[in-house]
């Protein structure tokens, strides 16, 4: 089994060309909250070594309504007709086109994983149930795999988490010290976000044991028939905690 370990933006001193030298993947936050131009992801990834992974998170326009905070940085101003056409995965018109501009981003940057991180406010209802599979059936895919991480109370529900996975193709993406992943993909990807708090807990700094702790998921993750796992940190200290992880699994896988 392949472990990659990276980083959920460029967190390394020195920039992009610094980040390359010391890990083989990122999951890039930019194309959350505005999406960039392909001429520039596909300049990122000429300038990147040929083996590293890009994985990039999908734009909150199709994940989160236009009254979340984050939605001020997007770029967009939606006419109040158009308020409820976009977000929660719903299968508008106006969300497929927003889909159509990730998968043309994550074609320039050549990327690995789209990560489909859903807000707790999306909870596991009827509603959002039915979004999720009519939005997944009828948008256009990529060569990229795509994967939902999913918060709010879907953690109690995972046997329809697992089903949805399964029916749409997808990955089950958690943060493995608060939920377990139970998609049955042949690739793991792990989130980190902090231990402590409800959602996220961004100020948190691992502890050797947390990495110790981590290590063994990685292992279960193996026992399970995975064939690659991602291990992506996001927290302040992620360059420094990613690192840490690097040496640990060096010394025991």
């Amino acid at each position: 089994m392949i472990v990659r370990v990276g980083c959920c933006g460029w967190c390394v001193k020195g920039g992009k060309k610094e980040y390359f030298k010391e890990f083989s993947t990122i999951e890039v936050q930019e194309t959350f909250y505005k999406l960039p131009r392909v001429e520039t992801v596909k300049k990122w990834r000429e300038d990147a070594p040929v083996e590293f992974i890009f994985n990039m998170k999908a734009w909150q326009v199709v994940t989160h309504p236009p009254g979340s905070p984050t939605w001020r940085r997007s770029g967009l101003k939606i006419p109040k007709s158009k308020v409820n056409s976009y977000g929660y995965l719903k299968p508008t018109q106006e969300n497929i086109e927003a889909w159509n501009k990730i998968l043309e981003v994550a074609e320039g940057l050549n990327a690995k994983v789209i990560v489909v991180q859903t807000p707790a406010s999306f909870n596991y209802s009827k509603e959002n149930v039915k979004n999720i599979e009519e939005f997944f059936s009828i948008v256009e895919r990529c060569r990229c795999i795509i994967g939902w991480e999913p918060r709010g109370d879907w953690r109690e529900h995972l046997s329809e988490v697992k089903r949805l996975c399964s029916k749409l193709d997808i990955l089950h993406i958690t943060d493995p010290f608060r939920s377990e992943n139970v998609s049955d993909h042949l690739i793991g990807y792990f989130r980190l976000h902090g231990i402590g708090g409800r959602e996220v807990n961004y100020s948190y700094r691992y502890t050797i044991d947390d990495l110790y702790k981590l290590l063994e998921n990685i292992r279960r993750e193996r026992e399970k028939g995975r064939e690659e796992v991602y291990v992506m940190f996001n927290n302040v200290s992620m360059r420094d905690d990613a690192a840490n992880f690097k040496k640990l699994l060096l010394k025991t896988l």
